[in-house]
């Protein structure tokens, strides 16, 4: 399991790379020879969608979203596996909608394409698509652990 969240990892960091490059880019072709790079706005929503739904795949396993902890750290361990649950639980069940309806915009992409160079938006899509469908994944197995009551240890060794 550590081999696929490292390729989520590295997938996210890529397309925030790419995003952070296309937009510095597109600001120093701007200001200095008076160009734009072709799509760079269109480019950058789909790209930053891209990291967005892969980036929660990992926050929803680690259980890593930001969070205000106010009840969770007065509780008892048993109170706090509840909150969890309950939690975990919460956010399948809107990720579980979200990937089936990016799926479905997927699927109603046909030749839609970008304004300037016509790259078709499906391939954007299915790159999304497949992120979100891994963090509702992701969140599934999350459940699943927590509710057996095994530990979820991240990158990092925290549990």
């Amino acid at each position: 399991m550590k081999r696929e969240l490292s390729l989520f990892e590295t997938i996210a960091a890529a397309f925030l790379l790419a995003i952070a490059l296309l937009t510095s880019g597109n600001v120093l072709l701007r200001e200095t020879l008076g160009l734009q790079i072709p799509d760079w706005f269109d480019l950058s929503r789909q790209l930053q969608a891209i990291a967005m739904f892969w980036g929660i795949a990992l926050a929803t396993y680690r259980g890593s979203h930001i969070g205000v902890d106010l009840l969770w750290e007065h509780c008892a361990s048993a109170g706090r596996r509840r909150i969890d649950l309950a939690a975990t639980a919460l956010t399948l069940a809107f990720l579980l909608p979200l990937a089936w309806m990016v799926w479905v915009k997927l699927g109603g992409a046909g030749t839609q394409a970008t304004s300037d160079l016509r790259l078709p938006l499906v391939w954007f899509y299915a790159v999304s698509a497949a992120g979100v469908t891994a963090a509702a994944l992701l969140a599934a197995l999350r459940l699943v652990s927590l509710w057996r009551g095994s530990a979820i240890v991240d990158a990092d060794g925290a549990e």
